[in-house]
């Protein structure tokens, strides 16, 4: 199961409306630091794939600076890893999906599991 996250880099806390003022991001180049930080990368032309233990995280490489970041996340596991870097970088993790920030000290709140049932939802409408 994958989903859309945004990452947010800003010193200031970004409304969960996602209404603010575009000047308080500060721009940054999220893919380097991503391929810094994980050993298995897969690399087609601009677009990247993180390999871990049972997750995949997809992005396309930065051109320059920007202050928030759309990956492709699937499995739980490479939530828990963007969590660990966002924390060690103090950036901001939206969930697309669930339409809110994920709480970094406490991603069960409203990581995963809520994303599962997001998805179970969707399905059972049809």
């Amino acid at each position: 199961m994958s989903w859309s996250i945004v990452l947010f880099n800003s010193n200031e806390k970004i409304p969960s409306d996602l209404d603010f003022d575009e000047n308080i991001l500060k721009p940054i180049l999220f893919s380097d630091i991503l391929e810094r930080s994980f050993s298995e990368i897969k690399s087609d032309e601009n677009h990247r794939e993180i390999k871990g233990s049972d997750f995949s995280i997809d992005f396309f490489v930065d051109k320059e600076p920007i202050g928030t970041k759309m990956l492709n996340l699937d499995g739980e596991n490479g939530l828990f890893e963007l969590i660990e870097l966002a924390k060690k970088h103090q950036w901001q993790v939206y969930d697309t999906s669930l339409n809110e920030f994920i709480d970094l000290e406490n991603p069960k709140n409203n990581g995963f599991e809520n994303h599962k049932k997001y998805v179970e939802q969707i399905i059972n409408r049809k």
